[in-house]
């Protein structure tokens, strides 16, 4: 399977939604998608994994990595809607620890800090 990104932004916050599978083959996709929008300025990320059908290993790095560049620029990185087979690989990692994973976008785009943590 593939991976499909659409990025948005709201409020100076950059949404990528994937969809798909984010591994070994698509993993460079979400990572030059996440480094076209620091290099715009946009240090506030939010992920959309509820597309998210399999994670491996190269996703988890290239997470990873977003969170430290991010936080570099004392932005934010959210991930949000992520299916249960998903968070299972955070869970195993305990990387639960180190995201800010929440359940759902907010269903009214600009209200951002009302999403709730898992």
């Amino acid at each position: 399977m593939d991976l499909n990104l659409t990025t948005q932004h709201i409020d100076g916050t950059a949404v990528i939604a994937l969809v798909g599978e984010v591994d070994i083959h698509t993993a460079a996709r979400l990572r030059k998608e996440i480094s076209r929008a620091l290099s715009n300025g946009c240090y506030d990320l939010i992920v959309d994994l509820g597309g998210v059908e399999f994670m491996d290993s190269s996703g988890l790095h290239t997470l990873v990595g977003a969170l430290k560049k991010v936080r570099a620029y004392d932005g934010s990185l959210r991930l949000v809607g992520a299916r249960e087979r998903v968070l299972k690989i955070f869970r195993i990692t305990h990387l639960t620890k180190v995201f800010d994973l929440q359940p759902a976008m907010p269903p009214v785009p600009g209200v951002l800090d009302t999403i709730q943590p898992l």
